[in-house]
């Protein structure tokens, strides 16, 4: 299901900044290269990215689902001096291009990358988080939700990409598993009395959840 008309996207790219270049680069080889382009944030969406960190000016940044490096290329345009950014990727070719473009960036010092299962590296960092964006395999967000809400600091933030899943969270019967815990996992989270949230209608949905 196509949520936004094409035309309405190519008018929101006309009119939001550019990206600089190491990031249209990241962007531009993401989509020719590799087999799923499509997961990339590209230009609205990771720009709406740092103007979030910029607005947080956080110290400490939990990305889950690195892929290909442009979305934490992003959010750590907005980290505090000597602040830090994890970033967790389970695949090892995507953290290794990752790696590649973070040491182009010079921003390797800024940004730690962690290659392996989320679920077993996010309980392992002792870190008190400012901001956190949850974009990777969906069956796992409320986990994923729960674990970093602990270590969230009050008053922090928590962003949830894909939340419409393609749009099949909107289909009277849900059928795909990734449609399921999209769908369980928003319910879950507007339940939740610990938290404060609003949906977006960027791209493939953005959540943003704020811990009372």
């Amino acid at each position: 299901m196509q949520l936004v008309h094409p035309l309405v996207e190519t008018y929101a790219e006309k009119f939001t900044s550019p990206l600089d270049g190491l990031r249209d680069k990241v962007e531009q080889e993401t989509l020719a290269n590799h087999e799923h382009s499509v997961m990339i944030s590209g230009q609205v969406q990771g720009i709406f990215l740092e103007m979030i960190s910029r607005m947080i000016k956080p110290m400490r940044i939990l990305e889950i689902g690195s892929f290909t490096g442009f979305s934490a290329l992003c959010l750590a345009k907005g980290l505090q001096p000597g602040g830090v950014l994890h970033t967790i990727e389970l695949r090892e070719n995507d953290a290794a291009l990752c790696e590649q473009y973070f040491k182009e960036a010079g921003v390797e010092h800024q940004i730690k990358l962690h290659c392996g299962n989320a679920l077993n590296i996010i309980p392992s960092l002792k870190e008190a988080w400012d901001l956190v964006f949850i974009d990777a395999d969906k069956v796992s967000y409320i986990q994923y939700y729960e674990l970093t809400l602990q270590q969230l600091k009050p008053g922090g933030f928590i962003l949830a990409d894909n939340v419409f899943f393609h749009g099949e969270v909107l289909e009277e019967k849900l059928t795909g598993k990734n449609a399921k815990a999209m769908a369980a996992f928003n319910e879950f989270v507007a339940r939740d009395n610990r938290v404060q949230q609003v949906m977006l209608t960027i791209r493939d949905g953005l959540m943003i959840i704020r811990k009372l």
